[in-house]
């Protein structure tokens, strides 16, 4: 066979496999007229190398960067070395719909992206290649993943039943507000509550009915508070709430307000309709708790004196 047959045959396999490679393989020149484009980049665009060829890409494809592919293009060709960019970075270059089965649950392609200088004759680089890879799959994988941990984070500090903070989550805060108060000195409050006469709701109606009062509780007291407050489940019916930049007075006014939002609600059981009252403590922050744990026991205090004069009521440490 002939050196000139030989060297044809080839590249006629060259071409075949550039064509059916699953890889984007585009060729550009430094005015960035398309001079190479082959089946995979057909398939996913849908446009044919012979209508694209020396067409500027940025026509074809306005949600491509332009400003970003410049740079990219331009330090690839004025160092002659390679730059890659992955799917992490940025999503996609070509926003191509994701056509893979088994990651159909995105709508587009994820990429990654390596561009190459290509040199001619004199050494110059005249021409880039961009490679676009697929990687759906590792990015689908890669994000259920980071979607999972990040679930489970939110499971390890908040509480199962009511999705307030669980009550490690909340001490923390309360000790970081007390720093916080050490530092700068705002006036902070601390409210402690529970469900009077829980035990008879339990022992009357059932724990299915005294969980649906616990979430009501919950759902109940959040909805009166602001975005700044910081609200937690301390155990069994006893919730806590952090009042930054809050007075007593401020902190009762908020507190009265979610005492009478339950005291006025009834929480429809499948036993039974029930209606039920809060006991509130209030402690505002001053200099003299040692730390953190003596402001909670204050607040405590005075939610022990609100049982004491007779429930339903809010009380302010003094």
């Amino acid at each position: 066979m002939a050196t000139n047959e030989l060297e044809a045959q080839s590249f006629h396999w060259l071409v075949d496999m550039l064509e059916s490679v699953e890889v984007g393989l585009v060729v550009l020149d430094l005015d960035f007229r398309v001079q190479a484009w082959n089946g995979f980049m057909e398939n996913h665009s849908g446009i044919t190398a012979s209508k694209i060829r020396n067409r500027v890409i940025f026509e074809l494809f306005p949600d491509i960067p332009e400003a970003w592919l410049t740079r990219k293009v331009d330090a690839v060709a004025l160092l002659n070395t390679r730059a890659f960019t992955s799917w992490e970075q940025r999503p996609y270059l070509f926003r191509f719909r994701n056509t893979r089965p088994i990651t159909g649950t995105e709508d587009y392609m994820y990429q990654n992206l390596t561009i190459s200088p290509l040199s001619g004759s004199t050494g110059q680089v005249e021409k880039v290649c961009l490679m676009v890879y697929d990687v759906t799959d590792i990015a689908t994988g890669k994000r259920a993943l980071e979607r999972a941990n990040e679930q489970l984070a939110k499971l390890s500090m908040t509480d199962r039943l009511t999705g307030l903070l669980n009550r490690g989550t909340w001490e923390n805060l309360v000790d970081a507000e007390f720093e916080r108060f050490r530092r700068y000195g705002q006036a902070t409050s601390l409210a402690m509550f529970d469900i009077d006469f829980f035990k008879k709701v339990n022992d009357n109606h059932g724990h299915l009915a005294g969980d649906e009062v616990i979430k009501h509780t919950a759902a109940t007291a959040k909805s009166n508070l602001r975005q700044s407050d910081s609200i937690g489940r301390y155990g069994g019916e006893e919730f806590g709430i952090i009042l930054p930049e809050t007075d007593a007075e401020g902190a009762r006014i908020i507190c009265e307000r979610i005492r009478e939002s339950i005291e006025q609600s009834i929480v429809q059981t499948s036993v039974a309709p029930i209606q039920y009252t809060v006991s509130v403590g209030i402690s505002q922050l001053t200099g003299s708790p040692e730390n953190h744990m003596t402001w909670m026991q204050r607040a405590d205090e005075a939610l022990y004196a609100a049982k004491k004069g007779g429930r339903n009521r809010v009380v302010v440490f003094e």
